[in-house]
């Protein structure tokens, strides 16, 4: 009898600490789907290609699914890349309606015109970090995967750098040369 009253009462004690750790877990994982619906909201609403307004975030055990309606399929595209990059989001379930669709030759320009934006950023940010180059002296701008490099630089070596830099980044396709150094033709 003494046993059996012990058997019940561990019984009953691991059976309470298994449903408090239960609702430990559970407060705990809709706490974490809270912060991460917070960070996914604020994300969309700073983007300034995105009308947040228009667009709604649910979380459920870090899967966040997007309601709502966007403009372009490329909005669409865009906020699921933007909440799928935050931690603690598992998988992005992304429901958003277009409104206005585009043709192909209209979405071809903007995902174009967004390739080449990246490309400038990541030559400019290169030469940049090039310590060979006078990064700040040199603008670079990217139509249709063409960079064309100018402003001043010291010596052709320089020029010479710069230029290979360019041609060295992805979706690169041609580099126009209009870079003008300080060099001066020594006297012989």
């Amino acid at each position: 009898m003494k046993n059996s009253i012990i058997s019940v009462l561990v019984a009953a004690s691991l059976g309470t600490a298994s449903l408090a750790a239960n609702a430990e877990n559970t407060w705990k994982d809709s706490a974490s789907d809270a912060w991460i619906d917070g960070k996914a909201e604020t994300t969309l609403m700073l983007n300034g290609n995105l009308d947040s307004f228009d667009i709604n975030t649910d979380v459920k055990n870090g899967k966040v699914i997007l309601t709502g309606k966007v403009d372009r399929e490329v909005d669409k595209a865009l906020a699921t890349e933007l909440v799928m990059s935050l931690d603690g989001v598992a998988d992005v379930d992304n429901q958003l309606t277009v409104s206005e669709e585009m043709n192909d030759e209209d979405d071809g320009e903007v995902m174009q015109s967004l390739n080449d934006a990246k490309i400038e950023t990541v030559v400019k940010t290169r030469l940049m970090f090039e310590s060979e180059v006078s990064g700040m002296d040199i603008d670079v701008e990217s139509e249709m995967g063409e960079v064309t490099l100018s402003g001043t630089v010291d010596t052709d070596a320089e020029r010479q750098l710069a230029i290979k830099i360019a041609e060295n980044t992805n979706d690169v396709k041609n580099v126009v040369d209009m870079l003008k150094t300080n060099d001066k033709p020594s006297n012989a």
